[in-house]
């Protein structure tokens, strides 16, 4: 019984392109690379170059959006909201 678990194919979730998860949100890529980079949603750069290439996990970014508190792998700079409207602590923003 073991044997099959060690066996067993894992299943991973692949990484889409910024225009995919952008259209997954339906908002436009700019403002999904935009939230990217502020680390507002989870999201991987990949590179060590000043311009990075992002992947995202489209189970992260719903997992974020129904949360309260989306871990983004950065420091928590808002928080989306179920809707898709971003809380922003106090103390931030206007």
């Amino acid at each position: 019984m073991a044997d099959f678990a060690m066996n067993a194919p894992i299943e991973i979730e692949p990484f889409v392109a910024a225009d995919i998860a952008a259209k997954f949100l339906c908002i436009s890529r700019r403002r999904l690379l935009q939230m990217a980079r502020d680390g507002e949603i989870p999201a991987h750069p990949i590179g060590q170059a000043q311009r990075k290439t992002w992947r995202f996990r489209l189970s992260e970014i719903a997992g974020a959006i129904i949360s309260e508190n989306p871990d983004t792998g950065r420091e928590k700079r808002g928080t989306i909201m179920p809707g898709g409207s971003l809380a922003v602590p106090k103390g931030r923003g206007n």
